[in-house]
């Protein structure tokens, strides 16, 4: 692509901004706090650029001193960036869904934000009032036993009618393993759970606690290979797909329940947990490792898939809250991988052959993105989900993708061992 002369100065329609802020003395406030919010992008991108089209038709390029990706980004609203500086990913997400600003593809934009996320800083994070307002709403959104099942059931309960249009035959919600070039993602969700198992270390006959088992795909793969399993969730609608799985597939070897982790009891030979500790938050993150301990024999083996944040930025990503845990997944929070391993090893369980596959998920979230829309487009979702909602979970998706492909979050396996 053929950069746009560099306009990185004056010459970018601020006269046109306070009007279109409403005019007066407010407006006559704001425009240079959103100058210096375009300055301080343009500051903040080492790597990638974004081509901006600004409200009145005049064009500024941020960014461009090294390769990285290029966005294209139309501002139709000076308030886009208003709630940007305000509000953050969450504003950001308001604006797109006001139409006050539009991309033809915004995974580069979301990638370029956390690729630079050392250089842009808080840039793009809410702030005073805001911020703490929205803190307060998080916190009482926690995941202690009630909030728990509130937050599973306000993302898990949307009914499997609404996931399985875009998910693969086997109904895995968790990033898939492309172990080679070409793979489908049918075939990589069965190397990624092929490979959950393998870590377990179990044996046809031996016992298997799964927490978080999902609508069942990996409580198939360990039952047909002769494991005796235990799912637990918290969402109704995933108990009972599961039930009615298992019937279909004539697997008697799979028990599924109502449970939260910190009610486990008894012993098992192996766990395996994938991406549910995402949504446990980091004051449960001992309880929930202190359940994984309990539940295992002396030597057994936890499989965990898991996301996690860069911890140079994990401290400013836990001080706020972001589109994700406002929208999508209340009480969500990735980890931080120093912190979690710590709070393992003070549990008893050694960390060992992590395997890391963040761009593994990017094309994961790629291919749920192209499938949500085919399933839009061929009338297979439910009704009942307007387009605003609709509009929501294609951001969701594409935020996702350009997270992972920034390098700031990533997934991976890892196996813990209990002392």
């Amino acid at each position: 692509m053929q950069a746009p002369a560099r306009n990185r100065g004056r010459r970018d329609g601020w006269g046109d901004g306070a009007r279109a802020l409403g005019g007066g003395v407010l407006a006559t406030l704001l425009t240079p706090l959103l100058r210096k919010l375009l300055d301080r992008i343009d500051a903040g991108l080492a790597e990638g650029a974004i081509d901006v089209t600004l409200p009145g038709g005049s064009r500024r390029w941020l960014g461009g001193r090294s390769a990285g990706p290029q966005a294209i980004v139309d501002i139709r609203s000076w308030r886009a960036l208003w709630r940007l500086a305000t509000g953050g990913s969450i504003g950001w997400y308001e604006a797109w869904q006001a139409r006050e600003w539009t991309s033809p593809d915004p995974v580069p934009l979301f990638d370029l934000f956390m690729r630079n996320r050392a250089t842009l800083g808080n840039a793009g994070r809410a702030h005073g009032v805001t911020r703490l307002a929205k803190r307060v709403w998080h916190w009482m959104r926690r995941n202690d036993r009630d909030g728990a099942r509130r937050n599973i059931a306000y993302h898990y309960d949307l009914g499997n009618d609404f996931y399985a249009p875009w998910l693969d035959a086997s109904m895995t919600y968790s990033s898939a393993l492309f172990a080679d070039p070409g793979m489908t993602l049918e075939t990589a969700q069965q190397a990624k759970l092929a490979a959950i198992l393998a870590r377990t270390g179990t044996a046809p006959g031996e016992r298997i606690l799964e927490i978080g088992c999902g609508w069942g795909p990996f409580a198939e793969v360990a039952a047909r290979g002769g494991r005796r399993v235990h799912g637990i969730t918290l969402s109704t609608e995933q108990k009972a797909h599961v039930e009615a799985r298992m019937a279909a597939a004539a697997l008697d070897g799979v028990e599924v329940s109502l449970t939260d982790y910190r009610d486990i009891s008894g012993q098992y030979d192996a766990v395996a947990s994938i991406e549910m500790v995402e949504a446990v938050g980091e004051e449960y993150w001992p309880a929930y490792l202190g359940a994984i301990s309990r539940a295992l024999k002396p030597g057994g083996r936890a499989a965990i898939q898991y996301i996690a944040i860069d911890d140079a930025i994990f401290e400013a990503y836990a001080r706020n809250v972001d589109f994700i845990q406002t929208y999508v997944f209340p009480g969500g929070m990735l980890l931080s991988e120093s912190r979690f391993r710590a709070i393992a090893a003070e549990q008893g369980l050694s960390w060992h052959d992590q395997h890391v596959f963040g761009l593994d998920y990017a094309e994961t979230l790629k291919s749920w993105h192209e499938r949500f829309n085919m399933a839009v487009a061929a009338g297979r979702i439910p009704a009942e989900f307007d387009p605003h909602f609709l509009d929501l979970w294609r951001y969701y998706l594409m935020y996702c993708e350009g997270g992972f492909r920034g390098g700031g979050i990533w997934v991976a396996q890892v196996t813990l061992i209990k002392d």
